[in-house]
């Protein structure tokens, strides 16, 4: 019986340490956002992303409207949400060193784009 309760306690705690490496730091606070005016941006804990070091992200797409989309191209990076999609999204995306663009393709010439850096 105990030793049933041990096995149960290590699968537990593996099953815990499984979910704590999944929310790295790397991957927490990463935010995309598209609308729901004319604006776009990517954000770290709440902050304009500027660098980030290589590496692989999980990152929350919010795409807020109906007229725009939210596309994210870079080394390897090729990852869009469509025009007529609202919600929400997570991508996995490897960063390698390099710029990154992120744009509304139909509202990119009227401003709506911005850019990060990926060091080593």
């Amino acid at each position: 019986m105990l030793r049933r309760f041990l096995l149960l306690l290590a699968v537990v705690a593996l099953a815990a340490a499984a979910v704590a490496n999944a929310r790295t730091a790397k991957s927490a606070g990463l935010v995309g956002e598209s609308g729901p005016g004319y604006s776009i941006e990517v954000k770290l804990n709440g902050k304009d992303l500027k660098t980030l070091k290589a590496g692989t992200y999980r990152i929350e797409i919010e795409d807020k409207s109906a007229i725009h989309n939210f596309h994210l191209v870079g080394k390897g990076v090729n990852k869009s949400t469509t025009i007529p999609f609202t919600g929400d999204q997570t991508w996995t995306v490897k960063l390698k060193p390099g710029t990154y663009t992120y744009e509304c393709d139909a509202h990119a010439s009227l401003g709506m784009k911005g850019t990060f850096k990926v060091t080593k």
